[in-house]
């Protein structure tokens, strides 16, 4: 399967048009005629991006845009409206649709905006975030978190309370280390210029948020901040992407359209994995940040345009520059001011400030009142090497807190992979601890589950309706049971 797309529009013939046509070539497609229906299946359940018109009766395509992006954050939303209406469609992009097509749509175009939008969302999955939130002074939040015994729920309260009041003086970033406090100064010092910004660090260390916080600081605050991955958009489409184009310019190009760098103009155009740019469209962003003006695809009029841009990366663009991968004149240019993220096994100070954020956070989202973890689980979270940085470790959480059945999570509650070992001592006079037999009935339990599990998705060639009916479970229930196990479906 190419992906799960959610498809509403009150047309009956527009929906039947557009799930005949993905679902010929791979997608699973839910379609909807009523909008409110559509809100539900986004609430519970999981797609890879919505394609929307934006007119209809009760919430529109704008209200269902909101909604992703207050509920779904993540979740690629594309926006299908009549030709006269593209200055809403274009407002829908600053307001942050994935794209738009226009009716009548030509169906490779709008095959190509979902294929699209299914593998930026598949990489924003994989792509960890830091997130920002009112989270109490320094000395407030690193206070011990609440653990098992003792007045728990009374500690948890006043957690939850630090992180809505006393908001820090930059947007409130998750971290108090001196490495956070660093990138911090640099920010306020930098956001009120015009100069362009390197932002590079590992995947997972809050690249994206840190350039939305260089523009929420800056004078173009009110304007738009755009961003574009260019590791998820194919050679052949960037350059239509940064700079849009004319009408017939190529086949399927039955309208104009603006790319980024209009979109953008007097706000910030964020630049994500620009390492992946092809070589000879680093020619063509060398030309914008000198000249700052461009040409759409198959136009022959100069647009200028006043655009700041931040890119980032998670590669060494000095030895991309060595490889021949990069342009070294292109790397001079983006590297004004270069900003460094670090790691999570580097700052690893912050990662109890950053569990308690989470469990307030999957409390209110998941219903439950975990009101804290117990130090032996705060210590194994802590020894973990987070290869994935913030967003494996927010994954952690949410798997510890939906499964967690008592108030305090504990070692139990931790996925095999961060369980700390068996001491050697226990080993040696042959004792096993209580703790440490549940853990081996657990790994028995899940690796039996697995099995099952891969060998319904294999005999139902990936579908997980039918593979959730020959288990005996919900939908849900399964979806669920494999977000825990770690598993994907088939040719993902």
């Amino acid at each position: 399967m190419l992906g799960r797309v959610l498809v509403v529009d009150d047309e009956k013939n527009i929906t039947f048009v557009v799930q005949a046509m993905l679902e010929k070539v791979g997608f699973e497609v839910v379609a909807f005629n009523e909008s409110t229906e559509a809100l539900d299946v986004i609430s519970s359940e999981d797609v890879d991006v919505v394609v929307t018109d934006l007119y209809m009766p009760g919430p529109g395509g704008m209200e269902i845009l909101d909604f992703c992006q207050k509920n779904q954050p993540q979740l690629p939303v594309v926006i299908i409206t009549a030709y006269g209406t593209v200055e809403s469609a274009v407002s829908a992009l600053k307001r942050g649709a994935f794209d738009f097509v226009t009716k009548p749509f030509d169906q490779a175009e709008l095959l190509s905006v979902v294929q699209k939008a299914v593998a930026t969302h598949r990489q924003r999955q994989k792509e960890p975030i830091i997130f920002f939130a009112n989270m109490g002074t320094a000395t407030s939040t690193t206070s011990t978190l609440p653990h098992s015994g003792g007045n728990g729920a009374a500690n948890a309260a006043t957690a939850s309370a630090n992180i809505v009041a006393n908001p820090l003086s930059i947007s409130s970033i998750i971290g108090t280390s001196q490495q956070m406090q660093d990138v911090f100064k640099v920010i306020s010092k930098i956001a009120q210029s015009p100069s362009t910004v390197l932002v590079w660090g590992e995947s997972g260390t809050g690249k994206e948020l840190v350039a939305y916080e260089i523009h929420r600081q800056s004078k173009r605050s009110a304007k738009p901040f755009v961003k574009i991955n260019c590791a998820a958009i194919p050679a052949t489409l960037i350059e239509s992407e940064l700079f849009g184009y004319e009408r017939g310019a190529f086949t399927g190009a039955v309208a104009s359209k603006p790319g980024r760098f209009e979109l953008a103009h007097e706000g910030t155009l964020f630049l994500d994995e620009v390492a992946e740019m092809p070589i000879e469209m680093q020619v063509k962003l060398l030309r914008i940040l000198q000249e700052q003006e461009f040409e759409r695809v198959g136009g022959i009029n100069t647009i200028k345009v006043d655009v700041r841009i931040i890119t980032a990366t998670n590669k060494d663009l000095e030895a991309e520059v060595k490889g021949g991968r990069f342009r070294e004149d292109l790397f001079y240019r983006l590297n004004v001011v270069p900003i460094h993220l670090p790691p999570l096994r580097d700052r690893k100070e912050d990662i109890e400030l950053l569990v308690r954020y989470f469990l307030h956070q999957f409390n209110n989202k998941l219903k439950k009142q975990i009101s804290g973890l117990t130090p032996e689980t705060l210590g194994a979270l802590k020894a973990h090497s987070w290869p994935g940085n913030i967003r494996q470790l927010e994954n952690v959480l949410e798997r510890m807190v939906l499964m967690c059945e008592g108030g305090v999570l504990t070692i139990e509650d931790l996925p095999d992979e961060l369980v700390p070992p068996v001491t050697d001592q226990n080993a040696a006079v042959g004792e096993e601890s209580p703790s440490s037999l549940k853990q081996i009935v657990r790994r028995q339990t899940q690796a039996l589950e697995r099995g099952l599990i891969e060998k319904a998705l294999e005999e139902t060639a990936g579908n997980v309706t039918r593979a959730a009916e020959k288990l005996g479970l919900s939908r849900k229930g399964l979806q669920l049971k494999m977000k825990e196990l770690g598993l994907k479906r088939p040719f993902e």
